[in-house]
C-alpha cells in the first residue's frame, strides 16, 4: 500500500497495490501493520456505509472533542468527491479545504484525522461510501459547517440545481460561526 502525505498534517491518501487477472482482482483495503510502520495506528471501532444517488452532498460533518473522530474513506460503487476542511487552531493550514475524488475504480482511500470537517458529493449515478471510525458516534458532540459555506467557497463539482442536501445539514453552522475545540 502506497502511503501519500497532503499539504495537510496527518491528513493522507492511501492507494493499495492491485492484483488483477482475468479472474477480476484482489487488494488489501486495510492492514494495521502497513499504517503502524508509517506511524498511522488507530483502532477502528465502528464501520460506516452510505448510498446515495447524483447530486447528494453529505457535510460537512465532525464531532467535537472528546468524541472527536478519525475515519478513513473509501468508495465501493462510484464517484465522489470527497472534501475535508481543517478545524485545528493551531495548524497553518486551519480552514483550508483539501478535496480529492475517491472512486470504486482508483480505490484510493482518504485517512481524515481528528480536527477536520468531512464531507462528499456523489459525481456518479449513485455511489456506495464506506468509513471507518476510530470512536463511537455521539449525538451530543456533533457538529458541522454548512456545505455552501461562502468564506469557504467549496466547488462541489455538481451544478447548483441537481445539489440534494438533507435538512438537517441545511441549518448547519458557517465557517466563521464555528463552535469547535480543536
Amino acid at each position: 500500500m502506497q502511503i501519500d502525505k497532503t499539504p495537510f498534517k496527518d491528513l493522507v491518501v492511501l492507494t493499495p497495490k492491485i492484483f488483477a487477472d482475468n479472474r477480476g482482482y484482489f487488494f488489501e483495503s486495510h492492514n494495521n501493520k502497513t499504517l503502524d510502520l508509517a506511524g498511522l495506528r488507530y483502532d477502528w471501532v465502528q464501520d460506516n456505509q452510505s448510498h446515495s444517488t447524483y447530486g447528494v452532498i453529505r457535510g460537512l460533518h465532525f464531532q467535537k472533542n472528546p468524541a472527536a473522530q478519525t475515519k478513513l474513506v473509501r468508495v465501493l460503487q462510484g464517484e465522489i468527491l470527497d472534501v475535508v476542511v481543517d478545524l485545528r487552531r493551531a495548524e497553518p493550514t486551519f480552514g483550508q479545504v483539501f478535496s480529492i475524488l475517491l472512486s470504486a475504480e482508483n480505490k484510493q482511500q482518504l485517512l481524515v484525522p481528528k480536527g477536520f470537517a468531512h464531507g462528499f458529493s456523489v459525481l456518479s449515478e449513485t455511489a456506495d461510501v464506506l468509513y471507518k471510525c476510530d470512536a463511537l458516534y455521539n449525538k451530543e458532540s456533533e457538529s458541522g459547517i454548512c456545505y455552501n459555506d461562502a468564506e469557504l467557497a467549496i466547488d462541489w463539482k455538481v451544478p447548483l440545481d441537481q445539489v440534494i442536501v438533507s435538512e438537517k445539514d441545511l441549518v448547519l453552522s458557517s465557517f466563521n460561526d464555528l463552535d469547535s475545540n480543536f
